[in-house]
């Protein structure tokens, strides 16, 4: 096996799926976190389509995701009177499979431990790639040399930054934003558990802003319009001010919810963005994942994650490590079970940005022929016969 020494940069969902297929077959295997320890909680993520159940089983922890899978949640769109005024249904926002994020990397972490070396608490600040490797420089431990590196470090990835250039010239904001966190928000006198065991959400939408409180898919989410990214990246306070002057004047539960999450530890906000990549490779590095092909919130994020770490270790197993073979073949394999990802954009569904476009939102799931299409979509989206079987353990 030639190239067989591999640094990961990510231990989130990617990350640790690519070591477990690579140090189970016969690489060594290194996964750096820049976070200190396996990051719990976050939203639910989900599996859609034959494709991606595949995926798990071939792992061996379809089981395992399947145990700890999340009840189905409906969301109810509501006036500000809590009328409701369509049903989202849980099959569609959930896929087939759903799972907190933070349950899923566990079960990915255990899965991989005794695969690969983890290394958290620190990052890569510099790669210096010749012929016959790559130099990589740590924030905290020595520097090392491996055979490839591979970024699965999410949409603002060093790797990428590191080795292809600018986020910007990479990262296509879609002018939206969105915040998640916890915190108990009031929902007197609304129906919040369904007696076949369905959890239900509510969501309130004004031209451009959508807020969705309760429901297992997210304890607290705000998706708005924004013209510009007027918060610093590096300052949770900054980012809470964006959040509380883009809902400014909104009514129904909005101030109660902002009051909720002000001062929740869990806070997360960002843009929704895609990936804009012709290549997934260069040289003797590749990206998997948000790092290579983003679409936030878009619903197919996770399962790609998986798709993608699973063809990247099948191709340098197959090619017994030869980089440049595999690389391209992963390349050449991704375009397809990608696609989704450059062309699709969450916020026009999420955040409507006129009253008229809100209500066309909510008649499509009053509307049976309309939904069905949609479930039919997604599904058509996510299975994706191309991706082959490998053989690996």
């Amino acid at each position: 096996m030639t190239n067989s020494k591999v640094l990961i940069s990510g231990a989130s969902i990617a990350g640790p799926a690519l070591a477990r297929w690579l140090g189970r077959n016969g690489f060594d295997v290194t996964v750096v976190e820049k976070a200190p320890r396996v990051r719990p909680g976050g939203q639910a993520v989900d599996f859609k389509g034959r494709t991606h159940r595949e995926v798990l089983a071939r792992m061996g922890v379809l089981d395992a995701v399947e145990a700890e899978q999340t009840a189905r949640t409906d969301w109810r769109m509501v006036d500000a009177a809590d009328r409701v005024r369509a049903v989202v249904p849980g099959e569609f926002i959930g896929g087939d499979l759903e799972i907190l994020r933070g349950d899923l990397t566990g079960i990915l972490h255990r899965e991989s431990a005794g695969d690969a070396q983890y290394v958290f608490d620190d990052e890569i600040v510099a790669m210096t790639e010749n012929a016959s490797g790559v130099d990589v420089a740590f924030a905290g431990r020595p520097a090392e040399r491996f055979d490839l590196v591979v970024g699965a470090d999410g949409v603002h990835s060093a790797v990428r930054r590191l080795r292809f250039g600018p986020e910007p010239d990479f990262v296509q904001p879609l002018g939206c934003y969105y915040a998640v966190a916890s915190g108990e928000v009031p929902l007197d006198g609304l129906e919040t558990r369904l007696p076949d065991g369905r959890s239900v959400a509510y969501g309130y939408s004004t031209p451009g802003r959508l807020t969705l409180l309760g429901g297992q898919k997210a304890p607290n989410l705000f998706v708005f319009r924004a013209e510009r990214a007027d918060y610093d990246r590096r300052d949770v306070s900054s980012q809470r001010r964006f959040l509380t002057d883009a809902y400014a004047g909104v009514g129904w539960r909005v101030p109660a919810a902002l009051e909720a999450v002000a001062t929740a530890s869990d806070f997360y906000l960002d843009a929704l963005t895609r990936t804009r990549m012709s290549t997934f490779t260069r040289g003797r590095t590749a990206l998997v994942g948000d790092a290579g092909y983003a679409n936030t919130l878009g619903g197919f994020g996770t399962g790609l994650a998986l798709v993608g770490a699973y063809v990247l270790a099948g191709e340098l197993v197959r090619a017994r490590g030869d980089h440049e073979t595999a690389l391209a073949a992963y390349d050449r394999r991704m375009r397809t079970p990608t696609k989704i990802a450059r062309t699709g954009n969450a916020g026009p569904f999420l955040a409507p940005a006129s009253t008229w476009r809100i209500g066309m939102r909510d008649w499509s799931f009053r509307n049976p022929l309309m939904f069905r299409t949609m479930m039919w979509m997604t599904d058509r989206f996510a299975t994706d016969d191309s991706v082959p079987v490998y053989d690996m353990r």
